[in-house]
């Protein structure tokens, strides 16, 4: 929609947000932060997160450590509260950030934030969109973090964190799931993990943000997620005594949504800005904890690969935003139409419809979303979906392997589409990305998965 006069009025109307502070709530088994934000002290905002800690921690040892990743948790939550007004100037009242910090901030803002400015079709720019203000003082030192080398990996519910705790399981990892739902539950149960022995976050949005969204008189759209859950990760990393955080991004995070330009869908899942990340925390916050993706060399294609063998997960993984909240697979939607795409190109037709409820190549419906994952159209669907070229193999494979007399709708319209020169699906699953953070061994733990899945 073209919000861009409604930016210009609200920004005309509202001048400063403020994130004024937060507190900290210590309990037997959790420690809630709330957080406490207002613009132009006309509408208040207290949004909370809960780290919840089973009486396994003692927070206090590391009390300015945590205080510290809790105020910059708040950073990134209060890009939610900001955007619905989009004031010039956010005034930082609850923390010191210098120059340099101030910089990095509006630029994870202003990247995090380019799907929203884009389907708003607001004009703007890295420089002009905000000024950053913080009170005068010295901002914390790093300090120092004493865990073991055990991961900690962040559980979504769908095939990715499926595969990294699967390939880590040997090395006693803690899952971590933000507001669980049975999908991400049901990932633990089926590695074989108690569906108890997890990290559980709680997070929870203030009721009179999405009021102001159900009105319509004010902006709303995508925020980076990821970006969250990387800061908030940090303290539960501290309260569960590990220093690796293992994310489950894969390669294709990096290529933008619009073509040519730098809107991604997916930038906090990047690699950009997962180093931009690492060198901040290590900066800013600890030396000693160890934040990367374990599937960043992999393709998803690869990823599809090696999760058509961990048919445990099959019944219960999920992808689909649409239906998250009833925990099912909508159909319809771009996500479902990826991952149907990537895992055709491994499993056969009964197991695909097992999985999905149906043949989604059987729904003409699909055609202009399919068109769009392999690249025919402007954009891609703004989903966590993979690169057009891996959508075009996996295509071309599944097209070749099929009985030319009974071809599906959707693949007989894409197949008349397709480039002649495509890399085979075989070919794709030898190539893997030099940009990652992985140990040598780590990487050998990838290896070995994929070979064994190609065998």
């Amino acid at each position: 929609m073209n919000n861009h006069s409604k930016y210009i009025q609200l920004r005309n109307k509202y001048d400063v947000f403020t994130y004024q502070k937060f507190d900290i709530e210590e309990h037997t088994d959790y420690l809630k932060v709330n957080y406490f934000f207002n613009i132009d002290r006309k509408h208040f905002f207290s949004p909370s997160i809960t780290f919840h800690l089973k009486n396994k921690h003692q927070p206090a040892t590391h009390a300015r450590l945590l205080e510290n990743m809790f105020f910059h948790a708040g950073l990134v939550e209060m890009i939610s509260y900001w955007k619905i007004c989009c004031p010039k100037t956010i005034n930082i009242e609850a923390g010191s950030l210098n120059k340099q910090q101030i910089q990095w901030w509006k630029k994870l803002m202003y990247n995090g934030l380019g799907e929203f400015f884009f389907l708003n079709r607001i004009d703007t720019n890295p420089n002009d969109f905000v000024s950053i203000s913080s009170i005068d003082g010295i901002c914390e030192t790093p300090v120092p973090f004493s865990g073991n080398n055990d991961y900690l990996i962040p559980i979504g519910g769908g095939k990715d964190s499926a595969v990294t705790l699967e390939l880590l399981k040997a090395y006693n990892p803690l899952p971590l799931i933000i507001n669980p739902g049975k999908a991400q539950t049901g990932t633990i149960r089926a590695s074989n993990i108690h569906d108890n022995n997890f990290f559980h976050i709680t997070r929870t949005l203030d009721r009179h943000m999405l009021e102001m969204n159900n009105t319509g008189d004010y902006l709303n759209g995508h925020t980076p997620f990821s970006a969250l859950l990387a800061f908030v990760t940090l303290p539960a990393a501290v309260l569960s005594k590990r220093k690796n955080i293992a994310l489950s991004n894969e390669s294709s995070a990096n290529e933008s949504t619009v073509a040519g330009s730098h809107i991604n869908h997916q930038y906090s899942k990047s690699l950009e800005f997962e180093n931009d990340f690492r060198k901040y925390v290590k900066q800013y916050i600890t030396p000693d904890i160890r934040y990367f993706s374990f599937l960043r060399p992999l393709s998803e294609l690869q990823i599809a690969s090696v999760f058509s063998t961990l048919k445990h997960h099959h019944p219960v993984f999920r992808s689909c935003n649409v239906g998250s909240k009833e925990n099912l697979w909508c159909g319809k939607c771009p996500k479902c139409m990826f991952t149907f795409i990537m895992l055709s190109a491994f499993l056969p037709e009964k197991s695909l419809i097992d999985i999905f409820g149906k043949n989604m190549f059987d729904d003409i419906d699909m055609i202009k979303i399919t068109r769009e994952l392999a690249g025919f159209t402007t954009a891609k669907p703004f989903e966590c979906v993979g690169t057009t070229s891996e959508v075009q193999a996996a295509l071309k494979h599944i097209i070749l392997n099929r009985d030319k007399e009974i071809m599906p709708v959707v693949l007989k319209e894409i197949a008349a589409i397709l480039p002649q020169k495509l890399p085979t699906v075989s070919e794709s699953l030898k190539i893997f990305d030099p940009g990652n953070n992985l140990t040598t061994t780590e990487f050998a733990i990838l290896q070995k998965a994929l070979n064994v899945s190609n065998n």
